[in-house]
């Protein structure tokens, strides 16, 4: 095993993993071969060094979110979700989800943390959600992810692949998928 990929960039931020994580990545795509992207990405992941294991949902539609709220006129999404059983450290994963997203042509218009929103279409969209238990409030690795629980695309693609599944902090979920619901 490489050390380096396992134990991150910054020794003293993040511990060296000694067995495997699940890490939740959130994969979106509202522009191109969504679909046939979406599969490609699945795949990628699947290929990254100390990955072990990938279990990614069906990919579900959902209308595009923009500052005022959803927004149908705007492409639709295509969202999945996938669990991966990881050595890699969370800070090296989350570069390699960046690699990923460019080379399917994303383009940001600006580098910005999940804190800040980002409204623009785009071909790939991957979402570090949650790392294991880890929870870090670092502006360049915020997890869990800060609007995971405020979204059903995320949450409903998650509970099909992990019935039992937890998000840090916030709890089950099933019940913030309930909640959610609940508020719609």
């Amino acid at each position: 095993m490489n050390r380096r990929l396992a134990q991150g960039f910054d020794r003293e931020a993040e511990p060296h993993p000694h067995a495997p994580v699940e890490a939740v990545v959130a994969l979106g795509a509202n522009l191109g071969d969504r679909a046939e992207t979406i599969t490609a990405a699945i795949t990628d992941l699947a290929r990254l060094p100390l990955v072990d294991a990938v279990r990614a949902s069906e990919p579900v539609e959902s209308v595009a979110f923009k500052p005022e709220g959803r927004d149908a006129a705007a492409p639709a999404y295509l969202n999945s979700v996938a669990v991966l059983t990881t050595r890699l450290a969370p800070s090296v994963l989350l570069s390699y989800l960046h690699a990923i997203e460019r080379r399917h042509g994303r383009v940001r218009s600006t580098e910005r943390s999940a804190l800040e929103a980002g409204w623009e279409d785009r071909t790939l969209d991957l979402d570090l959600i949650a790392y294991g238990d880890l929870v870090s409030d670092d502006p360049r690795l915020l997890l869990p992810h800060p609007r995971a629980a405020e979204r059903d695309f995320v949450l409903g693609p998650w509970l099909a692949v992990d019935p039992d599944a937890v998000l840090p902090g916030a709890g089950r979920v099933d019940d913030l998928m309930r909640r959610l619901r609940g508020a719609e």
